[in-house]
């Protein structure tokens, strides 16, 4: 009875619940967030490798003498080229970026890189004193993000007006990597809101964040889903992580106990307290998510594509993986995402699909990502998520932003309840009254 009583049980209950923690974060892996995701296809996913050789051709000083020049190389034209600027240029405001007119795909691109970590005082001044988010139309985004993306955008605005008028048909495409992913979606938040400007409408409007930072609150991402695209690569620690991006990039020589902290702090937290914290950011728009590694076996697997617009799961936990940091780098997104395109398209061509059935694939796809995109937002309604509501129509929106709605939906049951009191009132009328010859209205005479 001694023995048991001098137990320390306070010390075991702890090391039980520390000991079942570890084992269900080590059993929890980045393939089961994504399990339940539909496959993507290879028309939605090829522009990504090409957005990721676009990015990795912004770290060359001479675009026609490349020195780290992928396999294959950049598959770009350096003189198509509209512009490139440097750290110089840039004033440390933002980190490097280029505009590329391509002519192939009929698309204007602006690229925008991650930062240089050799390079501290340049991310400082794009990061420090800029803390905690900023409002944004009914959200929340980063604010030092948010600084950067307007600077870029009233830098190049009058360039992107200018090549959108000369290029009407072209598509204008906004890609990055890193914080640059959380540049350029807030950067296409940015067009969105000033498109008369631009002279462009929404549906011509795209984003490709590829690592993104969580950069804004969920009601945000959900909304701008048919706009941006988010890739991440299996165990990517960046789109998972909460914890600021000053201490990310600060810290990165004790990152591994950095993350474990916010895993723990994750673990902890109730799923509906973050989903319903307003100022909670996330991975912006549709997520794309390369699985090319499982549990519990070693080496590389050929990479898979998921796809979703989810709304709770939504890459909200960190893996404890030792591919947490080297599955961030935009080397291995190309690599992963190129193999990745080109098994879709070699299982395309074994199944020989003539090109009236890819043009009804194509049409099929879009009902679908509609119909994904209206589940997603409706769930969020039902969640209680803050600032989120159903959009007119997916893609457009009919052109309505936040305030547009808000008054339409306010006009337009206003007007709906004026009209239905109307009919009643004229019904109730029409019971009771006739009118006689001289165009008087007198009681039935089923009420006299």
């Amino acid at each position: 009875m001694s023995f048991v009583c001098g137990l320390p049980l306070l010390e075991c209950v702890y090391f039980v619940g520390c000991a079942r923690w570890i084992w269900k974060r080590c059993l929890y892996t980045a393939g089961y967030e994504s399990e339940n995701w539909g496959l993507a296809t290879s028309e939605e996913f090829e522009p990504v490798p090409r957005m990721c050789r676009l990015i990795l051709a912004v770290y060359e000083d001479d675009i026609h003498n490349p020195v780290w020049a992928p396999p294959g190389g950049y598959g770009i034209n350096p003189d198509w080229v509209i512009l490139k600027k440097d750290y110089d240029q840039n004033q440390g405001r933002v980190t490097p970026y280029m505009i590329y007119l391509d002519h192939d795909h009929a698309e204007i691109i602006l690229a925008v890189r991650g930062l240089n970590l050799a390079k501290e005082s340049d991310y400082a001044v794009l990061l420090d004193n800029k803390l905690g988010q900023a409002e944004f139309h009914g959200g929340y985004v980063h604010n030092g993000l948010l600084k950067a993306a307007g600077w870029v955008f009233d830098a190049e605005c009058e360039i992107l007006k200018k090549l959108v008028a000369e290029n009407p048909t072209y598509m204008l495409v906004f890609s990055g990597h890193s914080l640059g992913a959380g540049v350029v979606a807030l950067l296409t938040l940015l067009a969105i809101q000033n498109r008369d400007n631009l002279g462009i409408p929404r549906n011509k409007i795209r984003c490709f964040a590829l690592a993104p930072t969580r950069c804004m609150s969920l009601n945000l991402a959900v909304r701008y889903a048919d706009v941006i695209n988010s890739v991440v690569l299996q165990d990517d620690f960046l789109p998972r992580t909460t914890t600021a991006l000053e201490d990310v990039f600060k810290s990165l020589f004790c990152l591994p106990c950095l993350l474990c902290l916010m895993c723990i702090k994750d673990t902890c937290t109730l799923e509906e307290k973050m989903l319903r914290d307003p100022r909670r950011l996330y991975a912006p728009g549709r997520l794309y998510h390369i699985v090319e590694r499982k549990p519990f076996r070693t080496g590389r697997f050929p990479p898979v594509v998921r796809t979703a617009v989810p709304v709770d799961g939504r890459f909200e936990h960190i893996i404890l993986s030792c591919n947490a940091t080297a599955d961030h780098a935009i080397i291995w997104i190309e690599r992963e995402s190129q193999q990745a395109l080109d098994l879709m398209q070699e299982k395309d061509r074994h199944m020989e699909i003539p090109t009236e059935q890819k043009m009804e694939r194509n049409k099929s796809l879009a009902r679908d990502h509609s119909d994904e995109y209206r589940a997603a937002l409706q769930r969020a309604i039902a969640l209680d998520i803050p600032q989120a509501y159903s959009p007119l129509s997916y893609g457009t929106f009919n052109e309505v932003d936040v305030g547009e709605v808000s008054e339409r939906s306010s006009g337009q049951g206003s007007s709906m309840s004026n009209k239905k009191q109307t009919e009643n009132w004229n019904e109730f009328v029409g019971r009771l009254f006739d009118v006689d010859d001289s165009g008087h209205m007198v009681f039935k005479k089923t009420f006299l």
